[in-house]
């Protein structure tokens, strides 16, 4: 599966959240490049708790003081990266089965923000993707589709 390929990262209506293989990051990250995205890269591995994902996520975004630790704050960080130029945004969470194993509701919270993230994201002409990476799994469409 090559990711980059059955998408156009620089197309807002092609945002939304991605299930990939770890192996697909480095072409998503050229893609992404190319298309004078920023790119956010976190790695999930032990991540085991909403405090812990909340955590690495802020440092990832490298979110203004304030963030609240908690999951309006992330969606709020979400609809508005600013601060983070580039025409638009790639979120890409390595090893995201830990989080998804170890605590699944929390997991499932994640899913709905990054959804309604790139939603937002749709609704403004600015392309936001999140590519998770777990093993096994093929790449998925957004859920605005």
């Amino acid at each position: 599966m090559s990711a980059e390929g059955a998408l156009d990262l620089t197309q807002a209506n092609d945002g939304g959240v991605y299930f990939v293989d770890a192996a697909d990051f480095d072409a998503l990250v050229a893609a992404a490049e190319q298309g004078q995205l920023y790119v956010c890269r976190a790695d999930l591995a032990g991540c085991h708790d909403k405090a812990e994902l909340l955590r690495r996520l802020a440092a990832t975004l490298n979110v203004p003081n304030g963030f609240g630790q908690n999951w309006d704050a992330l969606l709020d960080t979400l609809r508005d990266l600013e601060w983070l130029h580039g025409a638009g945004h790639v979120l890409l969470l390595d090893h995201a089965s830990d989080l998804r194993e170890a605590v699944p509701k929390d997991f499932d919270t994640l899913l709905a923000i990054l959804h309604e993230s790139a939603r937002f994201a749709i609704d403004r002409h600015r392309p936001f993707f999140a590519f998770l990476s777990l093993p096994k799994h093929p790449m998925a469409l957004p859920s605005h589709r």
